[in-house]
C-alpha cells in the first residue's frame, strides 16, 4: 500500500467529530446534511455500512447501502411526525457495534438477514435525524442533505474496500473493529 492510499484510509477513519449529533446545524438542505457529520456514532455506522456492502457478493453490495437509505428515510418521516421509540441513542449505539462486529469479522449472512438488519440500524438513525429537525426547516430539504451525505458515506466505506489492494484487507477488519470498541463505548455511556 503506497503511503497516499494510507494516509487517505487513516484520514477516514479519523474525521473529528463529537460522540453524538445534536440540533443546530442551520437550516434545510445545510442542516441535515452536517447532521450524519456531526456525531460520532452516526459516521461510524454509516461508513461501516459502505465497508461492510464492500464485503459482500453479489446483490449484497448494491442491496445494504440502498436498505439502509429507504430505511432511513422512513424512519426519518416518523421522526418527522414526532415518533420516537424508546431507547433510540442505545439503537444507535447498538448498530455501531453490530456495524463494526460486522466489518472486522467479514460477515455474511443471508441477504435478507442482513437487509433486516441494515433496515432496523437505519431505521433508528433516521429517526434520530427526522426527530432533530430544526425548526422552520424544510423537512424535505433537511432529509434530501442527510440521505446525500448517508450515500456518500456509504460510497466512501465502499471505495475504501474496492480501491485498496487486497493484502490491505486487515486495515479495513481493524478499522471495523476500532467501530466495534466506539459502539460498545456509546452503548455503555
Amino acid at each position: 500500500m503506497t503511503r497516499k492510499q494510507l494516509i487517505a484510509t487513516l484520514a477516514l477513519f479519523a474525521l473529528p467529530a463529537m460522540a453524538f449529533a445534536h440540533p443546530g446545524h442551520g437550516q434545510g438542505l445545510l442542516a441535515g446534511a452536517s447532521h450524519p457529520l456531526s456525531g460520532l456514532d452516526h459516521l461510524l455506522a454509516m461508513v461501516a455500512v459502505g465497508l461492510w456492502a464492500a464485503q459482500q457478493e453479489g446483490r449484497g453490495r448494491w442491496a445494504l447501502p440502498c436498505t439502509f437509505l429507504v430505511a432511513m428515510l422512513a424512519g426519518g418521516g416518523l421522526g418527522f411526525a414526532g415518533v420516537a421509540l424508546p431507547g433510540l441513542e442505545s439503537g444507535i449505539a447498538a448498530s455501531v457495534l453490530a456495524l463494526g462486529l460486522a466489518v472486522a469479522l467479514a460477515v455474511r449472512p443471508p441477504l435478507s438477514l442482513a437487509m433486516i438488519a441494515t433496515a432496523g440500524f437505519a431505521l433508528c438513525h433516521g429517526m434520530a435525524h427526522g426527530l432533530e429537525l430544526p425548526a422552520m426547516s424544510s423537512a424535505w430539504a433537511y432529509a434530501a442533505g442527510f440521505i446525500g451525505v448517508t450515500a456518500a458515506l456509504h460510497a466512501a466505506g465502499y471505495a475504501v474496500v474496492r480501491w485498496l489492494p487486497h493484502a490491505a484487507a486487515p486495515l479495513v477488519r481493524l478499522a471495523g473493529a476500532a467501530a466495534a470498541i466506539a459502539g460498545g463505548y456509546l452503548l455503555a455511556a
